[in-house]
């Protein structure tokens, strides 16, 4: 089995809102990133990034989130260059595994028509609540077409604890994270939003963007148990952490 952080984007936002205390004038850099898991049963997609028109207008995309939210990556930086530089297209993935619903997970959706989507139950339920949209869920990002699988606690995706499916609550009600278990390079904790930086983490500090702050700290105490037994815990935006990273097809087995 191997696996493949690739680039899916770049956005700039307000430092504030991932660490309280920055002046409100600063700005973060936040790598979108999605992770390609080759298993032999099939290829897996852990997130698919920003959707590719965002690199050109991303109002006409995203609205009023673009001024929260603004793009700052080339095209080439996107998600589908990015699964072409390891020999794959989009019809190539059999499962898409969506962390949540924000649109810089799920933007790519609809490129992978022959792939059987899968979120938690309760974050298909808060896409699609009224008023959703005002919490960052924008529909025409997540419900692209595709049936969709949902999950309701743990999911062991191929049966043989390769990959599995864990839920992380807090920055949304159905933050999913995945833990795959290599041969040779060991366990990774796709924490996706659960974890945006590690500073979140290790100062045990719920930044601004979260849905549920109680939910999300004992999300980072699943965390903690998971990386005490050995897996590396993959933040969802944190900068300094995916420069670390191999990237494309320099990848894990």
């Amino acid at each position: 089995m191997k696996l493949n952080f690739l680039s899916a984007g770049r956005v700039r936002m307000k430092k504030s809102i991932y660490i309280p205390d920055a002046d409100r004038s600063e700005t973060i850099d936040l790598p979108v990133s999605s992770a390609l898991i080759r298993h032999k049963q099939g290829n897996v997609l852990f997130d698919t990034g920003c959707h590719p028109s965002v690199v050109e207008n991303a109002e006409e995309r995203w609205g009023p989130l673009a001024k929260v939210m603004k793009p700052l990556m080339s095209a080439d930086e996107m998600l589908l260059p990015s699964l072409a530089c390891v020999g794959l297209e989009p019809g190539d993935i059999d499962i898409v595994v969506n962390s949540h619903f924000h649109p810089d997970h799920c933007g790519c959706n609809q490129f992978f028509k022959r792939a059987t989507i899968l979120a938690h139950e309760k974050e298909l339920a808060a896409a699609s609540a009224p008023g959703a949209e005002a919490a960052g869920y924008l529909r025409n990002d997540w419900d692209v077409g595709q049936t969709i699988e949902t999950v309701a606690g743990e999911r062991d995706l191929f049966g043989d604890g390769k990959v599995v499916l864990v839920p992380l609550p807090g920055h949304t009600p159905g933050t999913l994270g995945a833990l795959v278990n290599l041969d040779r390079d060991g366990q990774f904790l796709l924490a996706s939003d659960a974890i945006s930086l590690r500073k979140h983490l290790d100062d045990d500090q719920a930044p601004r963007n979260t849905w549920n702050a109680d939910a999300l700290l004992k999300s980072y105490g699943e965390v903690r148990r998971i990386e005490k037994s050995g897996a590396t815990v993959i933040c969802g935006h944190d900068d300094g952490q995916w420069r670390t990273l191999r990237k494309g097809r320099e990848g894990y087995e």
